[in-house]
Formats: structure tokens, C-alpha cells, sequence
């Protein structure tokens, strides 16, 4: 079973321009991607600052991309971190929800995530603090989709690390405490997985109480260690078999919209294609659909460039790469001209 795809904007870095949301939403919707959730941890009034209201004309952009993807019959939703709002969730800080959740319905919010990554976790009665914000969240929000991602997220210890040890049974409190009504999000193994497997899948479905939503760190390229790489190379490791045991599947897609569209192609083969599903031949395939076949062959012969060896190591490699693509006239070929000029370079994980 294909699990429902979707693309959730949860990078740091330069967020995407917005009529490149419409565009991606305009070519993967008919295609099979069924939801989109607006989370750039660039836009302070979804993190730091998000008891301040969206400015007007940012607003007003919200709200023509959710008509946009209404129109298209994609699922339109939000990803709100109120930041570290667990630690004193008061009278004042329920009104300040209460205003923001309110803002964001008048936007025309079809999905509502709220976003616990990233911040403190070593605090007491976390998971009982966190659903009840998550409950008292979906009393006042008529959303058809309420989705939460937890502290932890994921089995990988560098959370603990950033972090704060995470509370002894988290996950397992947090998942028998919360509705089974709201979804729960999951990266995997690791924050940026390799690969998925049945048994993982199905151990944290145990956990939660719930199959997981995934939210899949490919093709992302932030942060100063993978912003020098260009994550273009189709899906692996995500056999369909996994679709069973998902409630969605969610990418998490690179700085670059025109070409996260390859990899974002990809995925919907490897499910349609199961066991037969070949990455190379997906790559082609997509990379051809996206890029048009000219380009496309470009990008397939210096593929190893761009996603092995890196823009800190191309050294003279650079300027011939440039003259390869700057005749080609393409928003795509454009997106390679900027990672090889250093737009894309993400020193340290800014929000």
C-alpha cells in the first residue's frame, strides 16, 4: 500500500521563494502528493516569535498558497513551534495560542502540526505536559488533521546530546496519553535515515500507539554539513512494503525546489514499483521529467559531483562545472549555478 506522500518544509536555511511552493505544489499534487505543510524554521513567526502575528503581505502569501493547493486538491497545513511553551503553559500562554491557532485558521488551514523538535527535553513530566497542550490544542482548532512531533523523534542520541537526556519511557508515556485521533511524527532511526525497515516501523507503531507519520530527512541539505551536497539521487532504502505501517509519508525536501523534485518523483515509483522499483532508472526517469533530457543527461554524468564529492572539494572542478550549465536556461541549471557560487551555504543552523 502506498502511503500518503506529502512534503513537509521543515529545513533551516533560505526558505523557498513563494511562487516556488506554487510550482512544486503544482507538479507534485496531480502526481500523487496529497499534502503540504508550510514549516521553514527560517520563519520566526512560526518559532522564536510565533506569539507575533505573520506580517500582512506574508499572511496574505500564506493564504494564496493554501487556495492554491485547495485548488489542486492538496491538504494545506502549518507547522507551529511554540518555542519552549511546555515549560509554562499558563493563562498567558494560552491566550497567546489561542490568538495565534486563530490567526492561522483565518488563513485557511486544512492540517495543523505543532512542532516540539528542537528545544529542551530533559524537563520533568514532559510527554504529560506536551499531550496536554496537544489536547487542549484540538479543542480549539477545527483542522481535519492534528499532528504533533514529539521532543525525541527519533531513536538517534544526538538529540540527547543537543538536547537533554530524553525522559525515561518518552515515547511510550506520550503515545498512550495522546488521542489516537492526532498523529504523531517520526524520522526514523536517525535524524536523516538511511533507510526504513518493517521492524522499526512497527516497533515505534507499538510505542506510540499509532502507526507513525513519517517525516523523511531526504532530500534535505541544510545545516553546514550537508549544504555543500546537492541531494539529488533517487529514493532508496523505502521499500512500498513500508507503507502498511505508516499513517503518511513526508519528505523533507532540499534548498533547492527545482531539483527536490527528482528525488520527490522517485518516491512515488518506488511505491507504485515495489520490489521491481530500480533507483537509477527512477533517477532517469524523474530527472528527464523535471529537467528535460538534455539537462537531464548533464545532471546524470556529474552526479557524483554534486552529491559525493561536494562543493568544498570541486576546487578547479567548479568553473568548468559552471560553463557546463550556464547556457542551459533552466530554473533547474540555475539552482546548480547558485550551489556553485555558495548561495546555498548554511554556516550554522540559524532560525
Amino acid at each position: 500500500m502506498t502511503a500518503p506522500l506529502g512534503i513537509i518544509e521543515g529545513y533551516y536555511g533560505k526558505p523557498w521563494s513563494w511562487e516556488a511552493r506554487k510550482r512544486a505544489v503544482s507538479f507534485l499534487g496531480p502526481r500523487g502528493y496529497s499534502f503540504y505543510f508550510y514549516a521553514p524554521k527560517a520563519d520566526p513567526f512560526l518559532r522564536k516569535r510565533w506569539r507575533e502575528a505573520h506580517p500582512d503581505d506574508q499572511a496574505r502569501h500564506l493564504r494564496q498558497l493554501g487556495a492554491h493547493c485547495r485548488d489542486l486538491g492538496v491538504r494545506f497545513g502549518v507547522g507551529l513551534s511554540p518555542y519552549e511553551i511546555y515549560r509554562a503553559f499558563d493563562h498567558a500562554a494560552r491566550r497567546d495560542l489561542e490568538t495565534k491557532l486563530s490567526a492561522l485558521c483565518d488563513l485557511g488551514i486544512e492540517s495543523l502540526a505543532i512542532l516540539f523538535d528542537d528545544m529542551r527535553g530533559d524537563l520533568p513530566k514532559l510527554a504529560e505536559t506536551q499531550v496536554e497542550i496537544m489536547h487542549w490544542v484540538a479543542e480549539h482548532v477545527p483542522v481535519k488533521q492534528l499532528v504533533v512531533c514529539p521532543s525525541y523523534y527519533t531513536d538517534d542520541p544526538v538529540l540527547d546530546r543537543f538536547f537533554g537526556a530524553r525522559p525515561a519511557h518518552y515515547l511510550e508515556e506520550f503515545g498512550k496519553r495522546l488521542d489516537s485521533k492526532i498523529e504523531i511524527f517520526w524520522t526514523g532511526e536517525e535524524v536523516c535515515s538511511r533507510e526504513y525497515g518493517v521492524g522499526h516501523l512497527s516497533r515505534v507503531a507499538d510505542q506510540l500507539g499509532r502507526k507513525p507519520l513519517l517525516w523523511d530527512n531526504y532530500p534535505v541539505n541544510d545545516g553546514p554539513r550537508m549544504s555543500p551536497y546537492l541531494h539529488l539521487r533517487a529514493f532508496t532504502g523505502r521499500p512500498a512494503a513500508i507503507g502498511d505501517h505508516l499513517s503518511g509519508h513526508a519528505i523533507n525536501p532540499a534548498l533547492q525546489p527545482t531539483l527536490s523534485l527528482i528525488p520527490a518523483l522517485s518516491l512515488i515509483e518506488s511505491y507504485r514499483e515495489g520490489e521491481n522499483y530500480a533507483y537509477g532508472r527512477a533517477f532517469d526517469r524523474a530527472a528527464r521529467t523535471v529537467l528535460g533530457d538534455e539537462l537531464a543527461h548533464l545532471v546524470r554524468e556529474d552526479l557524483s559531483f554534486f552529491q559525493d564529492l561536494g562543493l568544498e572539494r570541486l576546487g578547479s572542478w567548479v568553473a568548468t562545472l559552471r560553463e557546463r550549465y550556464q547556457a542551459a536556461g533552466h530554473p533547474g541549471a540555475q539552482e546548480i549555478l547558485d550551489w556553485l557560487d555558495g548561495a546555498y551555504k548554511v554556516a550554522k543552523f540559524e532560525e
